[in-house]
């Protein structure tokens, strides 16, 4: 049975609309993936600030057990000490590792990676379009 010019436009309309359903699904879908991404990394900079201000806080609390102990024998002063310095340090690593996390823009990069490969097709399909009819 032969369609009509009439249908043949419906039927092209409607594959295309099915087509452009299931790219925006499959970008939605994506969307969705980096943004449960960036949930998860902004989870594990709030963990690593957290964790990198209570090594700061133990860290000062060891130094005043040191002023304290000033006065006291002479080895306990080097395990104090030796005790905060760590602390501090670990506290600056953690901080340093936060702040780097917090400087990556990673938020739907994919998705517009993507939206912007969809384009770059578009764009050469038309390119080729104009080109096949001169």
């Amino acid at each position: 049975m032969a369609l009509g010019p009439t249908q043949r436009v419906f039927s092209a309309a409607k594959r295309l609309l099915k087509s452009l359903i299931a790219n925006g699904e499959t970008r939605l879908r994506l969307a969705v993936l980096e943004l449960e991404e960036e949930r998860a990394r902004l989870l594990t900079l709030i963990l690593l600030a957290g964790a990198s201000l209570l090594l700061l806080l133990l860290g000062i609390a060891t130094l005043t057990a040191l002023v304290v102990v000033l006065f006291w024998d002479t080895y306990r002063l080097t395990a104090i000490a030796v005790s905060a310095f760590v602390l501090i340090a670990m506290s600056f690593l953690l901080a340093f590792v936060a702040l780097r996390q917090a400087k990556r823009h990673t938020l739907l990069k994919e998705t517009l990676k993507q939206l912007a490969a969809d384009r770059a097709l578009l764009e050469t399909n038309d390119d080729d379009i104009s080109q096949s009819r001169r």
